[in-house]
C-alpha cells in the first residue's frame, strides 16, 4: 500500500481538526471524510474543509470501506469508546493526548492495541518532531551531556487568563481530573521522557486554581477563540488547575521539576526545558524553536541553528527544509503523521518510531501519581504496570 492509498477520517471539528487536516494534506494521504458532534457540524466541517464525506454518526464512517485510519480528535472523555470502536472496526488509530481519562481507561486501550497488532496505534505527541528536540536526544544517547543531574522546564500560555475565558477543557467531566498538568503538561513530560530516556519514579505536586467559577457563554466556542464579551453567559464551578507545578525524581538519582500554566500573560504556548548534565546543558523552547543552546563550563557555550548538514540523521529525518528556512509548530505535526503513515504503508508495525499507547499509558500513570501526591500532600510514586 501507498501513503496516497491510505483513507483517512477525522473524528471531531475543532481547531486541532484543522491542524491535523492540513498536516494531513502536506504528508499526501487520501482525506475521506469528517465526523462532528452533531450531522451538521460535519456538514459544515466538510464544506468548510473541501472533504468528500460527512458523517451522520461514528457508525456510518466506521463502515465506510474507504477508511483506513482515523484520527481521534474530541474530548477527552471520547477517546477511549472512539478508540476502541475504531480498532474493533479493523481501522488504524492516532488519538490526540491525553490518551484517556485515567489510567484504567489508558490499560484497556494499550491493550486494545496489543489484541491488533495488524494495527497502527499512536498518540499525537508532536513536540518529539521538531527537528532539534530530536538532535537533542541524539545528543545525550552519545553521551556528550553526560549523567543527566537535572531537568527543569515549563509549558506556559495565558489562553484562560481571564474569568470570562472559557472551553470545554475546563471541565472536569470533559477532561478528566486536571486539566494545565495533564492536559498541556503531558507535552511536556512526554517530550523529557523521549530525550532524556529517564524514568520518573516519584512525583511531588501541587496545583492551583486562580479562577474558581469562570463564565460560560451559552453556546461553547472553539479552542483558542476569542470571547465575545457581548454574549449572555453563566457562571459555572471550576474543579481543573490552571496552574500545576511537580518535582520529579528520576529512577537513577537525577531530578526534575516543571510547572505548568494556563494564566501567564503574554505567553501563547511555550513550552521550555533545560538538561543539565555533568559535561553540557541543553536548552530549548518553542518561542525559538529552530535554536538548541548548548552550555559548557569549560568551553564557549553555542547555539546550534537547525540546519540539516549540522544535525544528526535523525534529526535531519524531521527536517525538511535548508537551514535558515523556518520549521516550527505545523511541521511538527506533518512530521508525527509521516512517520505514523509509512510505517502503515510499509506494512511494517514491529518497531514503531512514532510514539505509541504505550507511551500514553506512561503518562497518565504518571498523571494518576500527580493526583495522588496532591490529595495527600506528599512524595507518591509511580505504578508499575505490566503493559
Amino acid at each position: 500500500m501507498r501513503e496516497r492509498d491510505i483513507g483517512v477520517a477525522i473524528l471531531g471539528t475543532g481547531f486541532m481538526a484543522r491542524v491535523h487536516i492540513e498536516a494531513l494534506q502536506r504528508v499526501g494521504v487520501k482525506l475521506v471524510g469528517i465526523l462532528g458532534s452533531t450531522p451538521e457540524k460535519s456538514r459544515a466541517a466538510a464544506e468548510s474543509w473541501n472533504l468528500p464525506r460527512a458523517y451522520r454518526d461514528l457508525t456510518e464512517c466506521l463502515a465506510d470501506s474507504e477508511v483506513n485510519a482515523v484520527h481521534v480528535l474530541t474530548p477527552n472523555r471520547l477517546h477511549l469508546p472512539m478508540v476502541r470502536a475504531s480498532l474493533n472496526a479493523g481501522k488504524h488509530t492516532l488519538c490526540e493526548k491525553p490518551l484517556a481519562m485515567n489510567v484504567d481507561e489508558a490499560v484497556e486501550m494499550t491493550a486494545l492495541a496489543a489484541d491488533h497488532p495488524e494495527l497502527a496505534t499512536a498518540v499525537n505527541y508532536n513536540n518529539r518532531y521538531y527537528s532539534l528536540n530530536r538532535e537533542a536526544r541524539d545528543t545525550v544517547k552519545r553521551g556528550d551531556v553526560g549523567r543527566i543531574f537535572h531537568i527543569t522546564g515549563s509549558l506556559t500560555q495565558d489562553w484562560l487568563l481571564y474569568q470570562t475565558d472559557y472551553n470545554w477543557r475546563v471541565l472536569r467531566e470533559e477532561q478528566g481530573e486536571l486539566r494545565a498538568l495533564a492536559d498541556i503538561g503531558a507535552h511536556w513530560t512526554d517530550l523529557l521522557h523521549y530525550i532524556s530516556g529517564l524514568e520518573p519514579e516519584t512525583v511531588c505536586a501541587d496545583f492551583a486554581t486562580i479562577h474558581p467559577t469562570r463564565r460560560r457563554p451559552l453556546g461553547e466556542i472553539e479552542t483558542f477563540a476569542g470571547t465575545d464579551t457581548s454574549a449572555e453567559t453563566e457562571e459555572i464551578a471550576i474543579k481543573t488547575d490552571d496552574y500545576g507545578a511537580v518535582l520529579i525524581r528520576y529512577r537513577g538519582g537525577a531530578r526534575g521539576c516543571f510547572f505548568v500554566s494556563q494564566v501567564s500573560p503574554g505567553r501563547k504556548y511555550r513550552v521550555a526545558y533545560e538538561i543539565a548534565g555533568q559535561k553540557q546543558t541543553l536548552a530549548w523552547n518553542s518561542e525559538r524553536c529552530e535554536e538548541l543552546w548548548i552550555g559548557s563550563r569549560d568551553e564557549v557555550s553555542r547555539t546550534l541553528l537547525r540546519d540539516p548538514s549540522l544535525m544528526s540523521p535523525s534529526a535531519c529525518e524531521a527536517s525538511d527544509y535548508p537551514g535558515g528556512h523556518a520549521e516550527g509548530y505545523p511541521d511538527s505535526f506533518k512530521m508525527c503523521f509521516r512517520d505514523f503513515y509509512r510505517s502503515i504503508a510499509s506494512g511494517d508495525l514491529t518497531n514503531p518510531g512514532y510514539p505509541t499507547f504505550k507511551d500514553g499509558l506512561l503518562d497518565m500513570r504518571l498523571t494518576a501519581a500527580i493526583v495522588q501526591s496532591m490529595r495527600t500532600g506528599g512524595w507518591a510514586a509511580i505504578e508499575e504496570g505490566t503493559i
